[in-house]
């Protein structure tokens, strides 16, 4: 027997409940630690029920159907998403945002670290991430066919402060 998904039970936003396939209600019954609303049928509607080997096999003939307490953002996140523009932008983000990430993955050893605790890791991979920046800004100047702007300028003053013992 095939158990009903979870997009096959419905909720009510106006009255705070959930709505099962066979049009019962699911009424709110508390929030667990984990932060999720548990909706709870009743028993005595269950157990009359002629899907009820589709919902649920418990001996209380009662089902319980969890919900996040930020679920309505993640619903209003994912709408957004969809839009036509943002499916043009989030198409882009494997040759931008994700892209800088692999490349500092597989070409700068950014898969591991050689240090522990929180200041040693964060002073280690901004020292990582200058690096990429500068190797970006010269790539890009290179285009511009601007490469002694960039020696004789970005180059001192990015390293003035730079002590060499």
């Amino acid at each position: 027997m095939i158990f009903f998904r979870p997009y096959e039970y419905v909720y009510d936003e106006y009255y705070d409940c959930i709505l099962c396939p066979e049009h019962h209600i699911l009424n709110y019954a508390t929030t667990n630690r984990n932060g999720y609303r548990e909706y709870k049928s009743k028993p005595y509607i269950c157990e009359k029920c002629p899907s009820r080997e589709q919902c649920t096999h418990s001996r209380s003939c009662q089902k319980t159907v969890t919900r996040h307490i930020w679920e309505d953002y993640m619903e209003l996140v994912e709408d957004n998403r969809h839009t036509p523009e943002n499916q043009v932008l989030y198409a882009r983000r494997k040759e931008t945002v994700e892209r800088v990430f692999a490349d500092a993955k597989e070409k700068h050893g950014m898969r591991y670290t050689p240090y522990r605790g929180l200041a040693q890791v964060t002073k280690w991979v901004r020292l990582k991430f200058a690096a990429l920046n500068l190797k970006k800004l010269a790539i890009h100047l290179r285009k511009d066919r601007q490469p002694s702007l960039f020696y004789t300028v970005y180059i001192p003053f990015l390293c003035s402060d730079l002590v060499f013992a």
